[in-house]
């Protein structure tokens, strides 16, 4: 057997303890099961905002971080919170903070704009943060062995099947889109996990779809020429350290 075809070997087992940790512990938070949001409201905004998040981000987590244990056991992994530079991770970190601080969102739980801005862009990044820990931290380190177009699309599947949204009230046309934009995603934040080997630089592209489509607590708090106002400046201001960071990497490498 060549080498690396062993050193790249996918473990499906893996693949499924983490998927079913994943869905069993997030999604009894992000479907409310027991019913704890109503509880949960009962805390001070920002402490329930970033309380939420926590909860329902925590099966990726925890499934990456056991998976990610079972993987190094056979071989290296490359990516990281910070990636190949700190300094840059930091730095792309603070921009979409900064702006949604500025514009402000707003909201129907009494708090200023530019609070809730603040809270809520902290609270929706570090969600990002620890699903980027399962599709990107893990599931892409797992199949780095294959081509990229099998790659991107079982990431893409795997992260839509997580989601479980086949299951609510949601069209097949609806279903469909979602998908596409699953595997689309996993592409696109995909390479930039292959140039950065950042958890944070990748979490910086998915709170931005976040905020564009999904995120219930940003999407509709602010208008669409602010939601383009915060896409070009972030994609801008990104672009410019991605390459900065890219060739950081060359020269260190030379």
């Amino acid at each position: 057997m060549n080498p690396d075809s062993k050193q790249n070997k996918i473990s499906w087992k893996r693949i499924l303890l983490f998927l079913i940790i994943a869905i069993s512990v997030s999604n009894i938070f992000r479907f409310d099961i027991f019913a704890f949001r109503e509880s949960l409201k009962q805390l001070p905004v920002w402490l329930f905002l970033l309380t939420t998040a926590l909860l329902e981000g925590s099966g990726v987590i925890i499934g990456a971080f056991v998976a990610i244990k079972l993987l190094k056991k056979e071989r290296k992994t490359e990516m990281s919170l910070f990636g190949t530079s700190r300094s840059n991770s930091l730095l792309m970190a603070v921009v979409p903070l900064i702006i949604l601080t500025v514009v402000g969102v707003t909201n129907d739980q009494g708090l200023n704009s530019h609070a809730f801005g603040f809270f809520s862009i902290i609270a929706s990044f570090l969600y990002c943060i620890m699903e980027e820990y399962g599709w990107r931290g893990y599931l892409q380190e797992e199949l780095k062995g294959i081509k990229p177009w099998g790659k991107y699309l079982a990431i893409g599947f795997i992260w839509y099947f997580w989601h479980l949204s086949f299951l609510t009230k949601a069209s097949a046309g609806d279903n469909l889109f979602f998908l596409g934009m699953m595997v689309l995603g996993s592409w696109g934040i995909g390479q930039v996990a292959e140039s950065t080997k950042s958890i944070i630089a990748c979490a910086c592209f998915h709170l931005l779809i976040q905020i564009m489509l999904f995120n219930a607590l940003i999407k509709n708090g602010i208008s669409g020429s602010e939601k383009l106002i915060i896409l070009g400046i972030s994609i801008s201001i990104w672009y410019i350290v991605i390459k900065k960071w890219e060739k950081e990497s060359k020269t260190i490498a030379a």
